[in-house]
C-alpha cells in the first residue's frame, strides 16, 4: 500500500500536465517510419523559441540533493525554478548550463540544499542564448526528496532491459506501456539495473511473430545498424524518449540508473577486439568510450560530469567519471550501484584459482567492501547489473557473470564474491539484499551457506526482474557454489518471446514506517504480483 495521503497524487499529476503538453509536441512519426527528423531538429535552421520535447527527468534524489537533466531542440540556456506547491508562487531559481552541440544539446542542472521527506515541483525553461527574454514553454516534473526520518518509509521499483532483441516502441500496443503501470503505482524513485538502450540491436520496421502477427516498430536512421559513432549512440539513448509513456514517468518519478553490456555490445569487457562484420571500428574501448559520453548525456548522475557547455556546472568532482556510488534514501536505505562491466577481466571459463580483477577490479570492490561497512541504513541494497548464482554463458566455453556452472569451490570471478560475501559477514553487516535484471525473466533466490561449497558467509536474497520492453527468455540453471534455492521463476518456455506475447516484468521494494519490514514483490506488466517476501530488520542473515 502507498505510505503517502491519498491527497497527494492528484497535485502529483495534475502539475505534470504542462510537461505532458509540451512534450506531446515531440509527434511520433506514423507505424513503421523513421524518426528522423525529430532526432535531428538541432542540427536544423529552427525558427521561434528553444523547445524542450524530449521531456525532463530528474536523478540521484536524495533526502536534500538531486539532478535535473532536460535536453533542447538548439542552443539554450537551462534555468530551473524549485518550489513547494504546483502554483510555483514561491519558488527558488537554478541557473543551469548553457546547452550546445557539445553535449547533444543536453544539460544537467543540480539541485542542493533541499527540504528532506517532501514533494518538490520544478519547471524547466529554456531561455535564448542571446536573448534571454525569448524563452521555451516550461516543461514541468515532480519528485519526492528522500526522508530523514525512519519513520517516512521508502517504496521503489525496478528493472532493465530496454528496447532488446528488435522489439521497440510499437504504437499498435500503445509504446512502452509497462512505464505508464509503474507510474501510477507511484514509487519514490526507479532503479534502472542496466541495458538502457541496446546499442547492438537494430529496430526493424516490423516483424513477425509466430502466430503470424506482425510487430511494428516506430524506426530512427540510428536504430537502423549497430551504433559506433557518439552521434550513433546518442541516438539511441534519445530513441526510447520518443515513447510519451517514458516522458511521462521521466517527469514524475526520480532515477538512479546502471549500466551493463548492451549500451556498447552484448558481453563484451575492456580490451576486446571484435571479430564482428556489422562493425566498422573493433576496438570496444573506443566504443566504450563513445558510449559513456552519450550515456552521461543522457541521465542525471550524480559521479558523471554535469554535462553542459562550460560554466561551473560543468566541472568535475572527485569522483566523477565512474557509474558505481552510493545513492542515500535516509536512514531506511543506502543504494549501492555497481559497474560489473567497465572493470572486468575478458569473459573465461571461469576456473582460475587466482583472480584479483573479477567482474569489479579491485578498486570498486575495495569501495564496495568501505561503504557498506560504514553504512548506518537499515537496509543496503546492492544494485547489480549481472545475477551472482545465474549461470549466463557467452558461447560454448565462456561466461559472462560471475556463475561459471562449476558447484564447488570459488574460482575466477566468484572469488571477489567470495571475499565481498565474507566481509559482509565478518563485519556483522546487516540488511544487505541484491537486485538485478539481465537475464530476461523474473526470479527470487535465497543463499545459505548449508547448501553451499563456499559457507563463510551469512544467508541473502537475491531478486531479478526484467525486461521492460525486450525479448524474454527461458530461465537458466544455478550454480551451487554459494548455496541458491530458486524459490520463484516466471519465465517464456522459448527464447525472445516480444512483449506482445509474454508480459514484461518489474519489481517493487517496500520499507515499511516505523516497522522497518521489506517487502520485495515481483510484478508482472497488467498489475499481478507474482510473488512476495518480506524481509526481517536487523538480522546478519536470513
Amino acid at each position: 500500500m502507498p505510505h503517502r495521503p491519498q491527497s497527494q497524487s492528484p497535485d502529483r499529476r495534475s502539475v505534470l500536465r504542462g510537461s505532458l503538453a509540451a512534450s506531446a509536441a515531440l509527434a511520433l512519426p506514423a507505424v513503421g517510419a523513421t524518426a528522423a527528423g525529430a532526432a535531428a531538429a538541432p542540427a536544423q535552421a529552427l525558427s521561434g523559441r528553444p523547445r524542450a520535447a524530449w521531456g525532463v527527468q530528474t536523478g540521484d534524489v536524495t533526502s536534500s540533493s538531486g539532478l535535473v537533466w532536460v535536453r533542447s531542440d538548439r542552443p539554450a540556456r537551462m534555468i530551473v525554478e524549485t518550489s513547494a506547491t504546483e502554483t510555483f508562487r514561491h519558488s527558488r531559481r537554478w541557473h543551469g548550463p548553457l546547452l550546445g552541440p557539445g553535449t547533444d544539446f543536453t544539460g544537467t542542472t543540480p539541485l542542493r540544499g533541499l527540504p528532506p521527506g517532501e514533494q518538490v515541483y520544478y519547471r524547466v525553461t529554456l531561455a535564448d542564448p542571446d536573448d534571454p527574454r525569448r524563452t521555451g514553454e516550461p516543461v514541468r516534473g515532480t519528485f519526492r526528496t528522500a526522508s530523514a526520518k525512519r519513520r517516512g518509509g521508502v517504496r521503489f521499483l525496478w528493472s532493465g532491459d530496454i528496447a532488446g532483441q528488435g522489439w521497440g516502441i510499437n504504437p499498435d500496443i500503445g509504446g512502452y506501456r509497462v512505464y505508464d503501470e509503474m507510474r501510477r503505482l507511484d514509487p519514490d524513485f526507479f532503479l534502472c539495473s542496466g541495458d538502457t538502450v541496446y546499442a547492438d540491436g537494430v529496430i526493424q520496421p516490423s516483424v513477425t511473430l509466430p502466430d503470424g502477427r506482425v510487430w511494428r516498430n516506430i524506426t530512427t536512421p540510428e536504430k537502423s545498424k549497430v551504433a559506433e559513432t557518439l552521434d550513433e549512440y546518442r541516438g539511441n539513448f534519445r530513441y526510447n524518449l520518443l515513447d510519451e509513456n517514458v516522458r511521462r514517468f521521466n517527469a514524475q518519478v526520480p532515477s538512479i540508473v546502471q549500466w551493463d553490456d548492451h549500451e556498447v555490445r552484448n558481453n563484451w569487457y575492456p580490451g576486446q577486439i571484435l571479430d564482428d562484420a556489422r562493425y566498422t571500428e573493433k576496438n570496444i574501448d573506443v566504443l566504450a568510450a563513445r558510449s559513456m559520453r552519450a550515456f552521461s548525456e543522457y541521465f542525471p548522475i550524480s559521479t558523471l560530469p554535469a554535462r553542459g557547455e562550460g560554466g561551473k556546472d560543468g566541472k568535475r568532482g572527485k569522483d566523477d567519471g565512474r557509474v558505481y556510488r552510493v545513492v542515500r534514501q535516509g536512514p531506511l536505505l543506502d543504494v549501492f550501484v555497481l559497474d560489473m562491466r567497465t572493470y572486468r577481466n575478458a569473459n573465461s571459463p571461469g576456473r582460475q584459482p587466482d583472480d584479483a580483477t573479477g567482474i569489479l577490479g579491485a578498486e570498486q570492490l575495495a569501495w564496495l567492501k568501505k561503504e557498506l561497512s560504514r553504512s548506518r541504513a537499515v537496509w543496503k541494497v546492492i544494485a547489480s547489473d549481472m545475477p551472482l548464482g545465474i549461470v549466463v554463458p557467452d558461447g560454448p566455453a565462456d561466461f559472462e557473470a560471475v556463475a561459471q556452472g562449476d558447484p564447488g569451490a570459488p574460482l575466477g570471478r566468484e572469488l571477489q564474491i567470495a571475499e565481498l560475501l565474507r566481509h559482509i559477514k565478518h563485519a556483522r553487516i546487516t540488511g544487505t539484499v541484491w537486485l538485478t535484471a539481465d537475464v530476461h525473466y523474473t526470479s527470487a533466490q535465497h543463499y545459505d551457506p548449508s547448501r553451499a561449497a563456499f559457507k563463510d558467509f551469512a544467508p541473502f536474497w537475491e531478486f531479478v526482474s526484467g525486461p521492460l520492453a525486450a525479448g524474454g527468455f527461458p530461465s537458466s540453471r544455478l550454480d551451487a557454489t554459494f548455496g541458491p534455492d530458486q524459490v520463484f521463476v516466471k519465465a517464456p518456455a522459448r527464447a525472445n518471446v516480444s512483449p506482445m506475447e509474454s508480459p514484461q516484468y518489474f519489481g517493487e521494494v517496500d520499507i515499511g514506517r516505523g516497522s522497518g519490514e521489506l517487502t520485495v514483490r515481483l510484478r508482472a506488466e497488467g498489475g499481478t504480483v507474482l510473488f512476495s517476501k518480506v524481509l526481517q530488520p536487523g538480522l546478519v542473515g536470513q
